[in-house]
């Protein structure tokens, strides 16, 4: 294919995600909206307010960052889950197969939809959080960095997901059972160094505590992991990712029901 008729090919896929995204607002981007809202209200004004500070941030404030982030993490995962398997389902995947479209570009279509509608909860849920406590960006660089990064390697794995799955129930497994148990033990709501040394060990290694504390920094230049080990773990396992991916469609396996 011609650059030409490649970035027809991704933006064909890209708009069909979009305008889906959007027609469907009440299922794709308002639940995380309204679900990081009641976290915001309970965990931060009712519960926060009687806690102390955290890296001399309020708890509303040190918790915000990581509510953010687990609302980008769903919804980029759920995104490219549903789609790749609905894909599959209705045997539209077999379509795009068939055309001269190379694998990587299959795969960066069906991503780019979960980035993006990672990115729309998140910026929703931001402004959302704005009206409960002051936001301060520090570095906004790093800020869209770790956010694009974070939504690329949920997208990925929702992918790889989506690959593997036999049935409906199986898009719900590793979100469940994996993503939710990660999520809430990745230092969205309390800091690691709260912990005895042996658990702040056992901590390091839940890949989540990385990208929400790369996203704390962002905001509040507190962390409590080095910032460039944190963009270096985000960085490698979208890699692995990426290369596990090519290397299923390549194969074949998981394309097809």
């Amino acid at each position: 294919m011609t650059p030409q008729k490649q970035w027809t090919a991704f933006y064909t896929m890209l708009r069909n995600d979009f305008v889906r995204i959007v027609r469907i607002w009440s299922q794709t981007l308002l639940p995380p909206v309204v679900t990081t809202t009641l976290y915001f209200v309970v965990f931060g004004t009712f519960i926060g307010s009687q806690l102390k500070p955290i890296h001399g941030l309020t708890y509303i404030q040190f918790i915000v960052p990581g509510l953010i982030m687990m609302s980008v993490i769903t919804s980029s995962y759920m995104n490219t889950v549903s789609t790749f398997y609905f894909a599959k389902w209705t045997k539209t995947l077999d379509e795009i197969l068939v055309s001269p479209m190379p694998e990587w570009l299959v795969i960066v279509g069906f991503v780019s939809g979960g980035v993006m509608r990672g990115l729309m909860v998140g910026v929703l849920v931001g402004v959302v959080g704005l009206f409960f406590t002051h936001l301060a960006i520090q570095n906004i660089a790093v800020l869209i960095l770790t956010l694009v990064l974070t939504s690329t390697l949920f997208s990925l794995g929702g992918l790889i997901n989506g690959a593997f799955a036999k049935g409906f129930d199986g898009m719900s497994i590793v979100p469940t059972f994996v993503l939710t148990p990660l999520t809430y033990l990745g230092g969205i709501f309390y800091s690691i160094q709260q912990f005895p040394p042996f658990w702040q060990t056992v901590s390091l290694f839940n890949p989540i505590l990385y990208m929400i504390n790369a996203f704390r920094w962002a905001f509040f230049g507190v962390s409590d992991i080095n910032i460039g080990i944190c963009l270096s773990v985000l960085i490698g396992f979208v890699v692995l990712f990426l290369l596990v991916l090519l290397w299923l469609f390549r194969r074949g396996i998981g394309v097809r029901l």
